[in-house]
């Protein structure tokens, strides 16, 4: 038995994307190639892979099985490269680095572009989603760095705090308690809606649990998918949402959307970086890894 690692890694794209022409898109190859370098690799383990019955790709048992280690001899491979790497130093190379909403949207870029000046040999991959989709990605080895606010439970991971946020009551300008006079008491708020971030997302934990602080556990919710939505929301009156202070920044002082003093408050929630124990971090992840390190507070502020 003969397993060729660019097969292995045909299969994994053709079950990442759910068929062969999405597969073939993505790895700049004809469908027919693809579909031959599947049929191949079932050929050699002698077994079939791949479930092609239905309008999407699936795995058969044994091709879920050999996912699996095909995900973790191709992450050995990287890591190879990048041991090599590490002893030529950094003239080359790319960037997996991955954030969750806030951190991705508001915090990564401008430092991926302060790396990139340094060191514009070195191309880039930012993956940003919610705090469960930067954790399987950097898990399954689609990223080797992540910053995420909040902390991974995934006892494979190491965790470093890097900085703070906190969360602002945001309300749209014409909002009833706009412009209050001192903190307002939780009691003032009964019979609002609250905009809660999507399931998997740091933040709707932080808001729900403010809300539970707050007495107002029972108060009427809705869901919103994305920070940027979230603030679209609220300017519009569907509802208050508690906002990362350096999602909303700009949007407070350009008076698009208001701040309600509501107390008590709970604690900024860490920013931390994380990466998996058992991976060996590319040359470019390394120094990254330093710059961030280096940080003390969020750029701007």
């Amino acid at each position: 038995m003969h397993l060729n690692l660019h097969r292995l890694e045909i299969f994994l794209r053709v079950l990442e994307h759910g068929s062969f022409s999405a597969a073939a898109q993505k790895l700049y190859m004809s469908q027919p190639s693809v579909s031959t370098q599947v049929k191949k690799l079932e050929a050699s383990m002698g077994a079939p892979l791949v479930d092609r019955s239905g309008a999407r790709i699936r795995p058969t048992a044994e091709g879920e099985a050999l996912a699996q280690y095909a995900r973790r001899l191709l992450l050995l491979t990287e890591e190879a490269v990048a041991a090599v790497e590490q002893i030529r130093g950094l003239r080359a190379g790319r960037l997996r680095v991955g954030g969750t909403t806030t951190v991705g949207t508001y915090l990564l870029p401008g430092l991926t572009a302060r790396f990139r000046e340094e060191f514009p040999e070195v191309e880039f991959d930012l993956f940003v989603g919610n705090s469960g989709q930067v954790e399987a990605a950097l898990l399954e080895g689609g990223i080797g760095l992540a910053v995420v606010a909040g902390g991974p439970s995934a006892p494979q991971l190491l965790v470093e705090p890097l900085l703070s946020d906190g969360l602002l009551l945001c309300a749209a300008p014409g909002h009833r308690l706009a412009g209050a006079a001192g903190p307002l008491d939780p009691g003032e708020l009964a019979g609002e809606r609250f905009l809660l971030r999507e399931p998997g997302s740091s933040t709707r934990d932080e808001q729900l649990a403010t809300l539970e602080l707050w007495g107002l556990a029972g108060a009427a919710t809705a869901d919103v998918w994305g920070a940027e939505t979230a603030k679209q929301a609220v300017g519009a009156g569907l509802g208050l949402a508690l906002l990362s202070e350096h999602a909303v920044s700009g949007d407070v002082a350009a008076g698009s959307l208001a701040v309600l003093d509501a107390r008590p408050r709970r604690p900024g929630r860490p920013i931390v970086v994380c990466h998996r124990r058992d991976r060996v971090l590319s040359p470019a992840e390394s120094v990254f890894l330093s710059r961030l390190r280096t940080l003390r507070q969020w750029p701007g502020g």
